[in-house]
């Protein structure tokens, strides 16, 4: 119960996504998502979009074939591309009252009738709803559900078992959107990293760092964090933790970002148009040394 949420905020935030389309039992979840931006943002600056829940109105919750909340765990669900034969099989079972032929029978409250609305016309919805109240027998109406259910699904359900002999294809679909996605996320992933300030991971598969060499981990480092007053700031500081170079406030994150960018790309020469913005707890050789240091890895 716990993970859930948090797997399903790192698939929306990780892409900063502006809109999460959900039912309406997964409105906290997005609320959640929005709570962990929200702080990460008020800490280390906006880095991610606050995402919000979009919701269909006229797109409700689908019965079950027992009238429940149609779910897996209640066993209850209509599997979209169930073979036609099983199909018919399932509606046939859908639960309904005990109302013979020829009695009126309520739309409201009836699975059955939801179910049709969901996938029928306006017209096909007042024609049921007509049918109903003229007494149709249950039968009839599964009758009807089934046709259109089965009359929506039969193209998708082709193309779907088309799909599933080949899985070969759907694997490489499926590592395409893998590579699209993991495109995005990487250097993202690495922005974030660098917020909190923790050095780079040696990836698997990147090369060992040469022998004598120090290694890309131990090296000086930024961190951009907010304080308590609400202003944005940053420091840089060695493998040990040891305070190089600390920032004023700044009431932009943009602007600390931008500060430390002149920094690794200007090294030491950036102090001249930075002026009283930063100031050095070191010697400027030592600093010198360390921004020397993060311009190799640029």
């Amino acid at each position: 119960l716990f993970m859930y949420p948090v797997l399903m905020a790192a698939d929306i935030l990780m892409f900063n996504a502006h809109k999460v389309p959900v039912g309406r039992d997964q409105i906290q979840h997005i609320e959640m998502a929005r709570d962990m931006a929200s702080s990460f943002n008020h800490l280390y600056g906006e880095h991610f979009t606050l995402p919000e829940a979009a919701i269909e109105d006229h797109v409700a919750t689908l019965p079950g074939l027992d009238g429940r909340k149609m779910s897996k765990s209640y066993d209850n669900t209509i599997p979209l591309f169930a073979p036609r034969e099983q199909l018919r099989k399932l509606i046939m079972g859908i639960v309904t009252d005990s109302r013979a032929p020829g009695e009126p029978k309520d739309t409201e409250g009836s699975a059955l009738f939801q179910l049709y609305q969901a996938f029928a016309t306006a017209e096909e919805t007042a024609a049921l709803a007509r049918a109903y109240a003229d007494g149709i027998a249950w039968a009839d109406a599964k009758a009807l559900l089934f046709e259109r259910l089965d009359h929506e699904i039969a193209p998708m359900r082709a193309v779907y078992d088309e799909l599933i002999q080949e899985p070969e294809r759907i694997e490489r679909i499926l590592l395409a959107g893998a590579e699209k996605a993991r495109a995005i996320a990487t250097p993202f992933t690495r922005r974030l990293r660098h917020a909190v300030g923790l050095r780079p991971l040696q990836l698997p598969g990147d090369a060992a760092p040469a022998a004598g060499k120090a290694s890309k981990a131990a090296r000086p480092a930024f961190k951009q964090y907010r304080e308590k007053d609400g202003q944005f700031y940053f420091k840089l500081t060695d493998a040990r933790g040891t305070v190089l170079l600390q920032s004023g406030g700044f009431a932009n994150p943009r602007d600390a970002a931008r500060h430390i960018a002149l920094l690794q790309s200007q090294g030491l020469e950036a102090l001249a148009e930075l002026g009283d913005t930063v100031s050095l707890q070191v010697s400027e050789a030592d600093l010198r040394e360390a921004l020397a240091l993060l311009m190799a890895d640029t």
